[in-house]
């Protein structure tokens, strides 16, 4: 460069591939913005919560459900109503601060005794466990009637036999467990601290008691095996095959 000559800076157009880039980034932002609609419609429609496996069935192959699920329940957080995750599924709830608004005719027919709430509350924390050892921690005989009447009511359900002598079947919660309790999922029972608060746990328990801790998910461990349909045939849940009831 010659003395006395100044460098001029010339401005240079977009890159080709930044217009591109653009195209992309909107096609990405709409194509959420769709799966955000799709999703939320099925929640709404849906009275049970809704699993992210059949979202994921109406949404385009390869969306992220549980992004669209999260900036979903974001967006709902400071609303009358939220959106919230009930172990892997969703469901539209009133905000909790507002329930006090929300009256109810009916008469809720889920009165447990105190055998069914001791058997619910094992359950909750030990699963999986069978009625055998159901017994063994209250110390006393469990009626076929108070398991009849938790099964009933949705919030325990038969999990699969346990590989031992006599295959005894296990135990566990469901999803409307959790979600009448407002629990997305089981890590969320309430802890050593918390019984206590309530006045659930006696100050005169032993030092080294412990809470148990649920598992994190509801998958059959090492030592449990699926219910079939023989299993069911044997448990007097449905007829044998090939015959008709009277």
């Amino acid at each position: 460069m010659s003395e006395g000559t100044q460098a001029q800076i010339v401005p240079f157009d977009d890159e080709p591939g930044d217009s591109e880039a653009a195209d992309r980034s909107e096609a990405a932002i709409r194509a959420m913005h769709e799966a955000e609609r799709i999703a939320e419609a099925m929640v709404f429609a849906s009275a049970e919560p809704v699993s992210e496996r059949l979202i994921a069935e109406k949404l385009p192959d390869g969306t992220n459900v549980r992004m669209v699920m999260k900036r979903l329940s974001g967006f709902y957080g400071l609303r009358g109503v939220n959106l919230l995750r009930v172990g892997d599924n969703w469901a539209f709830r009133t905000a909790a601060d507002l329930s006090f608004l929300i009256h109810r005719d009916q008469t809720d027919v889920r009165k447990l005794s105190r055998a069914a709430l001791e058997v619910l509350s094992i359950t909750a924390y030990h699963q999986p466990v069978t009625r055998a050892e159901i017994e063994e921690i209250r110390g006393v005989a469990t009626s076929r009637g108070t398991l009849d009447v938790l099964l009933e009511s949705g919030w325990i359900r038969m999990r699969g036999r346990r590989r031992t002598p006599g295959r005894p079947v296990t135990y566990g919660t469901t999803v409307e467990f959790l979600d009448h309790f407002g629990l997305e999922e089981l890590r969320d029972l309430p802890g050593m601290d918390e019984l206590k608060g309530a006045g659930l746990l006696s100050a005169r328990i032993p030092s080294n008691f412990r809470v148990p801790v649920p598992p994190a998910d509801d998958e059959l461990t090492d030592d449990e095996d699926p219910i079939t349909q023989m299993d069911l045939e044997e448990l007097g849940l449905l007829t044998p095959m090939g015959e008709e009831d009277d």
